[in-house]
């Protein structure tokens, strides 16, 4: 992954454990994400894109296509790892 995780704000007592990540672009530029991790589809769902300042709305494809050569869910699911790893946060059994 090239992106750099900067900073992070993780809800994970919520209903959905919901993620808010501020990165760094290998261009410099900034990536804002917020998402979250849905127990029903058990998929992660990205619900907030801006990336350098201009808002994409739920739209994320464009760059892990363009930047990352990987998925959404690869791409969102490698951060969430990073997050969980870190908060020592595990999925709750359905």
């Amino acid at each position: 992954m090239l992106t750099k995780i900067r900073k992070v704000k993780f809800e994970q007592e919520r209903k959905n454990p919901l993620y808010q990540v501020v990165m760094e672009c290998p261009d410099g530029k900034q990536l804002y994400v917020k998402f979250d991790y849905t127990y029903k589809t058990k998929n992660f769902w990205p619900l907030e894109v801006n990336y350098n300042k201009k808002n994409y709305g739920a739209k994320l494809a464009w760059y892990t296509n363009e930047v990352e050569n990987m998925t959404v869910a690869l791409f969102l699911e490698t951060i969430a790892g990073k997050i969980n790893k870190k908060y020592d946060f595990n999925f709750k059994k359905q």
